[in-house]
């Protein structure tokens, strides 16, 4: 006699039941109505599709997918997710006309976002970290696209420029985004994304960025708001003199794991925090002495091209029809040996200077003090890396250019409910992005369609991430 010792499989019956992701959908629909952003997009849509649903079920579909506008029709124009937010069909423009309209008014909706945000929150504090990146902008018919410097590494792609503020830890939310032409430096950038939130923060609150907005003027806007800054310098010639006189065993040890050293010097109306780290001295001579190998290997690729009669390799010559070029090219390698060589490249590149740095501030601070809290700066690169690779407000293309800044916006606000999911549970603090957005889309509902029945709705897939979202907001479900 046999024994069925396997279960077999049952044979699969095809039915109508549809299965999608719910999670998502339920935390944006919770942050939306808590700040109740109704009031602060339906004034500017009155006819047609509800404008809240829309920029609702796309938020949803920014948090899931997330492949492009076209695919974010696709996605909402399903039957039971149209259900879920109450709105018929309808064409891919509709959604282009959504984000132009949100574009067209964005200066009023980012005020008004703000005013729900601190109405709706007691922040603890208004200190603010300020910093810009830059995205790579595909096609050449926006005016907002320009070269410039280029944070993705594609200085042969056009650009546009964005400044995020954030409030510092422990709330670390983002309240503000700006937006403007790719060859705006932080320097210029820097007034629209201040001006921004001015309002918003107490006085007296820090303003915190990099030395690449330092400038006379802007710290003059802050002071004058009876704000305080706390900011990076580039080092300078006065700075040279530091360095020559600088001696660790007269410094102050400021962290001894990575052998950093620092003196105060006070000003009338500033300090500076000098410092000299080990650890950094020592990453920065590496990374000259690896620039300084490769001029070598580039001097000895031309002087190979001269000693064969040949054209030099195509890096070395300017590629433009347009541009009629004679070269005449002569090495120092004939003259030095290969040691001699390399020894003097590595005296133009390394200055001196390597393993020092300097932050000026408005505040007299400890050492301790003005290094951590310029260090927790790199809380808003983390939104940046989080905004771009997993909310993926990258790539951007060429629409209108409302139509860009209303894309923009969509994203900062994904980017806020997400911040704000860490801010409102402690136990999520220090969890990715990447992890909540996926627990979100874990949880499923699959709808169960009844011959002459209501339909069932069957969630699935918790985790301890969406159980923790969905108990902070009971009565979702």
């Amino acid at each position: 006699m046999k024994h069925q010792t396997k279960l077999r499989t049952d044979e699969i019956i095809p039915n109508e039941n549809i299965c999608f992701p719910i999670g998502t959908i339920f935390a944006v629909k919770n942050k939306y109505e808590k700040l109740d952003f109704s009031g602060v997009f339906d004034k500017h849509k009155k006819k047609g599709i509800d404008i809240n649903s829309l920029i609702q079920a796309l938020l949803s579909y920014k948090l899931t997918e997330n492949l492009s506008i076209s695919k974010a029709s696709g996605w909402i124009n399903r039957g039971e997710v149209l259900e879920t937010f109450n709105i018929e069909g309808f064409e891919e423009r509709t959604l282009f006309r959504t984000l132009e309209t949100i574009g067209k008014n964005r200066e009023e909706i980012i005020s008004d976002i703000q005013d729900r945000l601190f109405q709706t929150y007691n922040f603890e504090h208004t200190d603010v970290n300020l910093d810009w990146t830059s995205l790579v902008l595909y096609g050449d018919k926006s005016k907002l696209g320009k070269y410039g410097y280029s944070r993705a590494h594609r200085p042969d792609k056009k650009q546009i420029t964005v400044g995020i503020s954030e409030l510092v830890g422990p709330i670390n939310i983002p309240i503000g985004i700006t937006i403007n032409k790719g060859n705006l430096n932080d320097m210029k950038h820097f007034p629209d994304t201040y001006n921004q939130i001015r309002d918003r923060l107490k006085p007296g609150s820090l303003i915190i960025f990099d030395k690449g907005a330092n400038s006379k003027t802007n710290i003059e806007l802050i002071l004058a708001d009876k704000m305080k800054y706390l900011t990076s310098k580039k080092l300078n010639k006065s700075d040279d003199k530091r360095i020559k006189k600088f001696d660790k065993s007269k410094a102050e040890l400021v962290d001894a794991e990575k052998g950093v050293y620092g003196i105060k010097f006070i000003k009338p109306n500033n300090t500076d925090y000098f410092y000299f780290s080990e650890n950094l001295q020592k990453d920065q001579l590496k990374s000259r002495a690896r620039k300084a190998l490769q001029k070598l290997k580039e001097a000895k690729e031309i002087q190979k091209s001269i000693d064969n009669n040949k054209k030099l390799p195509m890096k070395f010559r300017i590629n433009n029809v347009l541009i009629d070029v004679s070269y005449s090219y002569q090495t120092k390698l004939m003259e030095l040996n290969e040691e001699e060589a390399l020894k003097l490249v590595e005296t133009v590149i390394i200055n001196g200077r390597e393993g020092f740095f300097c932050i000026k501030s408005s505040q007299d601070l400890t050492l301790q003090e003005a290094l951590q809290t310029y260090r927790k700066k790199d809380s808003i690169e983390k939104i940046f890396n989080s905004m771009k690779n997993e909310i993926e407000i990258k790539p951007v293309r060429v629409w209108s250019e409302d139509g860009i800044y209303g894309a923009l916006i969509i994203g900062f606000l994904a980017q806020l409910f997400i911040s704000l999911i860490r801010y409102e549970i402690k136990d999520l603090k220090t969890t990715s992005t990447k992890f909540i957005i996926n627990s979100l889309m874990n949880l499923t509902v699959t709808v169960n369609f009844r011959i002459n029945k209501p339909k069932m709705y069957i969630y699935a897939n918790f985790d301890p991430i969406n159980k923790l979202i969905l108990h902070q907001n009971q009565g979702i479900i």
